[in-house]
């Protein structure tokens, strides 16, 4: 059990009759009763006063068009997406103000799908916090730290970090150094956990000792408080006479948490090809069927590159899966330009992406042999989803949308060269290519697998 006051005598059964210190039980669930004994979560709190005790929830008095957890009316489009960094307000916004939702899929009343938010503040909230019933919220802040107040106690967090705040929780957002900036990723079914590790190992990734959890924190205060709730889209708000961070002690398994990202051990090719980016995953939200997320959260950190005779930076793709990406810092690998921190892209459903003219020009040179690193600033994340994102009107008329991104791959020639032969073989190699002709492999692939190739 997780307190802030010395512990009682004896060990009394979560809901006791009289509480030690004449605290309030109340247990607070993140699935059903009657899920798997692995599957469930859930924690009891012990507060000075429960949280039922509050007025009746109103809809809130300011407009909120740019928030939703219906996608139903979003719109679909093959198009690579690009936008530049999102602008900080200058009048006071609070984290929930700030709130802009740029996509998703699925809706928070059937409990199936996500949603991608940013957001941007440049004030605390005070006096007030937030209830999201509509799922668990991954918070990545790319500028300005945060203070969470939760009911679970106090959580700091800066860029290079990430937050977890699962549905129902009650928390609280405190700007630590100016203006702040980030992204949220939401999901409505089911709950964030660690990926398999498969042949890699016991160890690499992300480490479930890197996670921390708040420890208890609370004040009595008598004020004019707030709580908002976010239910399938919508915000309300209920007054009440007192702060809802009143928990005196807590334990079980459903509470917020926070991770380090430098803490992360890359797993990567040290000798040749290019292994796919779901090695870099920290953090996934599995569907019911298995090996498929509804989301993952993917970074791409400060490491070293080896691999020889490799096309080292992410390779030209068209994926089943969906992909939203956001820079935190730095420069990203497959982008020389116009990616910027604060900015995002989006690529759909078999939308082909991939590698700028610059990068891939730098890419294939004879210096690109050499082992590198990307730099210690660099540090870039990825949301990717099989469900396919729609994208909300506000987000495709926002005034920071690139309308020029496709011209990034406009510059990619031609290299063919109809007379290459492999390095040595000179004129025994076999004749120049015609149209039409091709070379068959030497040999038959294995079972189960194909060999496009149609020359050497």
């Amino acid at each position: 059990m997780c307190r802030e006051l010395p512990p009682p005598l004896g060990g009394p059964p979560p809901c006791c009759q009289v509480c030690p210190y004449g605290l309030y039980a109340e247990q607070l669930s993140g699935c059903a009763f009657t899920v798997p004994r692995k599957a469930q979560q859930r924690s009891w709190l012990y507060r000075i006063r429960p949280s039922v005790t509050h007025e009746p929830f109103h809809p809130l008095n300011f407009p909120a068009e740019t928030l939703t957890a219906d996608f139903a009316q979003g719109v679909v489009t093959p198009n690579q997406l690009r936008w530049r960094p999102f602008a900080i307000p200058n009048e006071p916004v609070d984290f929930v103000r700030g709130l802009f939702t740029v996509c998703g899929a699925g809706s928070a009343g059937a409990k199936n799908g996500f949603a991608v938010h940013v957001y941007t503040a440049t004030a605390s909230m005070e006096d007030s916090c937030l209830a999201n019933a509509d799922g668990d919220m991954l918070i990545v802040p790319q500028q300005g730290g945060l203070r969470l107040l939760t009911e679970f106690g106090v959580l700091e967090v800066a860029p290079r970090e990430v937050v977890v705040v699962q549905r129902g929780i009650r928390f609280s957002v405190e700007l630590l150094d100016g203006p702040a900036r980030g992204y949220v990723l939401e999901i409505f079914q089911g709950h964030f956990t660690l990926p398999d590790l498969g042949p890699i190992g016991a160890n690499g990734l992300a480490s479930p000792r890197d996670f921390m959890t708040p420890v208890a924190w609370f004040e009595e205060r008598e004020c004019h408080f707030t709580v908002m709730h976010k239910f399938e889209g919508q915000l309300f708000s209920a007054a009440q006479t007192f702060s809802p961070f009143n928990v005196v002690a807590w334990h079980g398994n459903y509470a917020p948490y926070k991770y380090d990202l430098t803490r992360f051990c890359p797993v990567n090719a040290v000798s040749f090809d290019h292994p796919d980016p779901c090695i870099f995953t920290v953090l996934t939200a599995q569907s019911d069927t298995p090996g498929v997320a509804v989301a993952d959260f993917v970074i791409f950190p400060p490491r070293w590159t080896v691999a020889q005779h490799t096309f080292r930076p992410p390779y030209y793709h068209r994926n089943t899966m969906n992909e939203f990406m956001g820079l935190i810092t730095g420069m990203y690998e497959a982008k020389r330009d116009g990616f910027l921190p604060g900015g995002a892209s989006l690529h759909l459903c078999m939308t082909p992406h991939g590698p700028d003219t610059t990068t891939y020009e730098a890419a294939v040179s004879s210096e690109a042999e050499q082992p590198a690193h990307l730099g210690r600033d660099t540090l870039a994340f990825m949301f990717e989803t099989s469900m396919t994102p729609r994208v909300t009107p506000a987000a495709l008329g926002a005034t920071n949308i690139d309308r020029d991104y496709y011209k990034c791959w406009v510059g990619l020639k031609s290299h063919f060269d109809r007379n290459w032969r492999p390095e040595g073989q000179g004129d025994n190699a076999d004749a120049p290519l015609q149209n039409g002709e091709g070379v068959a492999p030497a040999s038959a692939p294995p079972a189960g697998a194909a060999n496009g190739v149609a020359a050497r």
